[in-house]
């Protein structure tokens, strides 16, 4: 991924105090979004800038909204203290595991905390890595739940698969993920989706939903040279592994979590599960597939952060790119920068 960051020449970083969020004038930005690809060290340059600049982290991650899922999810709680300064964060531990949580819980439950935080004078941090949590953020997307409708899904499930996708693509040429496509039941749930939003019903349900705040975000990434990352990856795994990663997973299912339920939480939930059903021989055969696939799910990461940069530059929103450097400090200092210019000003 290209460096892009945007220096800012000639401003100094003055005292926390007098950056409290909405103390001078409105500025163009009224939230900072920090994302990235895993282990790239986002979680401590987002507390550091909330810390500096009177704010509060707002989470971005589909696995760090559960309950339970603590190591392999990476949740780092400590890390929202420094010094003894507790940084309040929002939208981690939220619901049980049993709950199929998506991009549309998200986008409701972002729109209830977002609102609240600024409330308090403080500035929204949003960090993570999960691209369409983002996305659905920062470009709006317009989402519904939708009631089933069985007499509509009797008719879709006689389709094939290419039937339906071809039906989906006709409702959504615009459609935000493949993974629909892939799926009979997914596929038959977006078209519903998509019907329903053309209907008039669509009012009735946009009436119950929290409303959209008004969302100007400075949006900045940050990611490691491939080297880099990948070293960090697996000293991450190794340390995982070890601090009881394995036990964490064996305590979900002895609670009455499923291996199916497990592995559709991915990556370490998944790798660890088949790891105690025995599909996986040993522990250190667990270690290097997992190594493996975390490894490209960063790599999945950048790529639709690619994407989603070429499509929120239509709308104005530039993503600044951090240096590429391990030095967290450097990046923290470039970030707060940024900061100064497009939000407290």
């Amino acid at each position: 991924m290209r460096n892009r960051a945007r220096a800012v020449a000639d401003k100094t970083v003055r005292p926390a105090a007098q950056h409290s969020f909405f103390m001078q004038q409105p500025a163009p930005c009224n939230c900072v979004v920090l994302l990235g690809p895993t282990a790239c060290g986002k979680t401590g340059i987002g507390v550091a800038l909330a810390l500096r600049f009177n704010g509060e982290i707002i989470s971005a991650d589909s696995r760090q909204v559960y309950k339970g899922l603590d190591i392999g999810s990476g949740k780092d709680l400590n890390e929202y203290t420094v010094n003894d300064v507790a940084v309040p964060y929002h939208l981690i531990d939220i619901v049980d595991v049993s709950t199929e949580y998506n991009v549309y819980s998200y986008q409701q439950d972002f729109y209830r905390v977002f609102p609240e935080i600024a409330a308090r004078r403080k500035l929204p941090v949003v960090v993570g890595g999960t691209g369409m949590y983002l996305d659905a953020i920062i470009r709006k997307y317009d989402l519904l739940t939708v009631p089933r409708n069985e007499a509509r899904r009797a008719e879709l499930e006689k389709k094939s698969l290419e039937e339906l996708n071809a039906l989906l693509l006709l409702l959504r040429p615009d459609l935000h993920t493949r993974e629909d496509l892939r799926h009979k039941e997914r596929c038959i749930k977006a078209i519903e989706i998509a019907e329903c939003m053309r209907s008039p019903q669509a009012d009735e349900i946009r009436a119950r939903m929290a409303p959209r705040p008004d969302i100007r975000p400075l949006v900045m990434g940050t990611t490691l040279e491939r080297k880099e990352l990948r070293a960090r990856i697996s000293k991450r795994l190794s340390e995982r592994l070890d601090c009881g990663m394995i036990e964490e997973v064996a305590r979900l299912h002895d609670k009455g979590v499923s291996w199916e339920r497990l592995e559709t939480l991915g990556l370490e939930y998944k790798f660890v599960a088949e790891y105690l059903q025995g599909k996986i021989a040993t522990k250190a055969e667990l270690y290097e597939k997992l190594n493996i696939a975390i490894r490209q799910f960063a790599k999945r990461q950048e790529t639709w952060f690619r994407g989603m940069e070429r499509k929120m530059e239509q709308l104005g929103i530039p993503i600044h790119w951090l240096p590429q450097v391990a030095d967290k400090e450097a990046r923290v200092r470039v970030a707060a920068e940024l900061v100064v210019r497009y939000v407290a000003q």
